[in-house]
């Protein structure tokens, strides 16, 4: 049996099949890739900016095809497949309008002569990405590596092949040099040889905290830099001056988007006493008129999780939380389909020695909980090992942003559920990682700082 394979979640037949790479195959990848990096190193990004366009037009030449490969692979929602790939879309444009003008050379003040330093490119870069966004994962590495100059090898879930393979595809045919992007089928055994191959200059890593911890290790002990984005169990904070449409806005999908599965949703809901009650019957009335179905249907709002082993992982999660003395307040009805559904579930009274008080919970599961003041919501949300996303919600922004600064976060969200876009950086700390991705903060990730200083005058 191989280990990648297209399993639909919503029939749970497996449709294709995908062999490891060869070790032939993966040492001509890694020449190929580094021979490109060495060309590109004697060429402006000027080119590649133009095919980056490119790429993006022929994204949306694809646009049905991509889409409809993300929803049978890992199940989402094909609305929310084709919004993928058109945010891909806007990233490879967004590199391509802004990224040459990002690598322009900075100039340093000093009394020692004319300093600056050049923003260049370091060398070939692996990338390993999860399921749940099969192309946003892949292009928000890739674009901005594709300017500076680095090339890209991918290793791709298990689960999510076909997506992989289209995703080349797509890019190979709108004109980018043979190794700007080399899918490989890799075992984890496959993936540490790769890493600790001299030609390899980076590791930037989307997953679980085990998988990133795995990763971080091989890339520290070669000495290769690394950006981890690890998950998280982000909180929502609902203050009693939230406006009460506003608020109804942001619960519509804050736990059902992707099927609960976004690392950065809001996974933990902290509201004050005056609006706990209204929070809780909002969520429940949500998931009461959530329905199931195929997810390639216009009319299915509840899709089915990634896989059964997902379905599974997730179920026990939620028996143990209840054994340790979590309350059901709502659950929707038993979902009369063959595929990994998840029946949407909303949990209170969670304390501190409840087992899922500290985990991430991939599904549509809200943990909400009740709090006094403004004071035990901070404590409360920064009571995690995690630390990527938050939001605030309140009528008072000024209030709302002081308290922003007291998250201990990657990123928040006032008046708004997550959010992601080119211009604006990407990543978390604690165990939810480091490093940062899109915007010029994830361009520069993986370049390097090259000094340059003319100490002529100063020496006559």
């Amino acid at each position: 049996m191989s280990n990648y394979q297209s399993i639909n979640p919503y029939t749970n037949e497996i449709f294709a099949e995908y062999s490891n790479s060869t070790a032939q195959h993966i040492e001509e990848s890694i020449n190929l890739a580094n021979c490109l990096y060495k060309k590109w190193r004697h060429e402006s990004p000027q080119k590649r900016s133009q095919i980056l366009d490119k790429i993006a037009d022929n994204f949306k030449d694809n646009r049905v095809q991509m889409a409809t490969i993300m929803t049978k692979e890992m199940g989402k929602l094909y609305v929310e497949s084709l919004e993928e790939v058109d945010l891909c879309i806007n990233i490879c444009h967004y590199f391509a309008q802004h990224g040459v003008d990002m690598l322009n050379k900075v100039p340093l003040n000093t009394s020692l002569g004319n300093a600056y330093y050049l923003k260049q490119a370091t060398g070939v870069i692996m990338a390993c990405e999860p399921w749940n966004f099969p192309l946003y994962q892949i292009i928000r590495v890739f674009a901005p590596n594709f300017i500076v100059g680095n090339p890209m090898l991918l290793k791709h879930a298990h689960n999510v092949p076909g997506c992989a393979a289209l995703a080349e595809k797509i890019i190979k045919h709108a004109g980018a040099p043979e190794g700007s992007m080399i899918n490989l089928y890799l075992s984890y055994q496959q993936l540490a040889d790769v890493i600790s191959d001299k030609r390899i200059k980076g590791v930037a890593l989307t997953g679980s905290e085990r998988g990133g911890a795995s990763v971080a290790m091989q890339a520290g002990k070669n000495l290769k830099k690394s950006t981890m984005e690890l998950g998280g169990n982000d909180p929502l904070i609902v203050l009693n001056d939230a406006n009460n449409s506003l608020l109804k806005k942001v619960l519509q999908d804050a736990r059902t988007y992707n099927c609960g599965q976004v690392c950065t949703s809001s996974k933990r809901i902290i509201v004050l006493e005056d609006k706990y009650d209204q929070v809780l019957n909002e969520l429940k009335n949500i998931f009461a008129n959530l329905k199931p179905g195929d997810p390639m249907n216009k009319s299915t709002t509840l899709a089915p999780l990634n896989s059964e082993s997902a379905k599974k992982k997730l179920t026990q999660q939620v028996k143990q939380a209840c054994e340790a003395g979590a309350n059901i307040f709502y659950q929707y009805p038993n979902i009369n389909e063959k595929g990994a559904f998840f029946r949407p579930i909303i949990l209170t009274n969670i304390n501190k020695e409840n087992p899922i008080f500290d985990q991430e919970l991939f599904g549509p599961v809200a943990c909400i909980y009740k709090v006094k003041d403004i004071s035990e919501a901070i404590e409360l949300a920064n009571d995690s090992s995690f630390g990527l996303g938050s939001s605030i919600i309140s009528s008072n922004v000024a209030k709302a942003q002081e308290i922003a600064s007291q998250i201990e976060t990657g990123m928040t969200v006032i008046n708004g559920r997550w959010i992601t876009a080119p211009e604006l950086p990407f990543g978390g700390i604690k165990k939810s990682g480091y490093g940062r991705e899109l915007s010029e903060l994830g361009l520069n990730a993986f370049i390097n700082e090259h000094l340059i200083i003319d100490c002529t005058k100063s020496n006559n």
